[in-house]
């Protein structure tokens, strides 16, 4: 993601809604799903694990929140919201 659209309000508001939208959808296989929850419950839980990462766990959350809906933009064209 590029330092612009990392700060940009409306970039985070499509990234916000539509990661609720892929982890409410039927349409989006549980593996997909899983993709995201599983690392972001473990460092929620386990933050210890990497004791001297110096990113907080809505750091942690917010990246792999970007990740996690550009992917699903890419395998779930049908889903994406308009920008």
């Amino acid at each position: 993601m590029k330092l612009r659209k990392l700060l940009s309000l409306k970039q985070w508001s499509h990234i916000f809604s539509n990661t609720w939208r892929y982890i409410s959808s039927p349409a989006v296989t549980m593996g997909d799903k899983l993709l995201f929850t599983i690392p972001v419950l473990l460092y929620w839980i386990l933050p210890d694990v990497m004791p001297f990462m110096p990113i907080d766990d809505i750091g942690v959350t917010m990246l792999v929140m970007g990740w996690f809906v550009s992917r699903m933009d890419r395998k779930y064209p049908a889903l994406r919201s308009g920008r």
